[in-house]
């Protein structure tokens, strides 16, 4: 069977190519850390405020994990709880993730998991 190239197509150009080379886990901690932060609400208005301190609980146990010598958290949970007396309130959100240490340029921080749970909130 001969084939031939048809003159009416033009040939694909390669416009732009990227690559995700695979991270070098140096150490993984022993046991899950878990950090528990309170936030004082005057008035819960949106969802978005219960995202805020998710991630915000997160960034902090990121750092808290990293005076250990730790850079990322391999498997991560949290709760949220909404606590009221009167008009104020009280969020507390409990997050707890498996540290590790990784070698290399770290991604982007992503969103911490199940966010979406939160959007039909308030």
């Amino acid at each position: 069977m001969l084939f031939r190239f048809r003159r009416k197509e033009l040939p694909w150009e390669v416009v732009d190519s990227k690559a995700i080379e695979p991270l070098d886990i140096v150490s993984v901690g022993e046991a899950d850390t878990c950090g528990t932060y309170v936030f004082h609400v005057e008035q819960l208005r949106n969802a978005e405020s219960l995202r805020d301190a998710v991630v915000f609980a997160r960034q902090q146990l990121l750092r808290e994990v990293g005076k250990r010598g730790f850079n990322v958290l391999l498997s991560e949970s949290w709760s949220l709880t909404i606590y009221r007396r009167g008009k104020r309130h009280r969020v507390e959100v409990g997050y707890n993730g498996r540290p590790a240490h990784v070698l290399g340029d770290l991604p982007p921080l992503r969103p911490p998991p199940f966010m979406q749970v939160l959007q039909d909130s308030l």
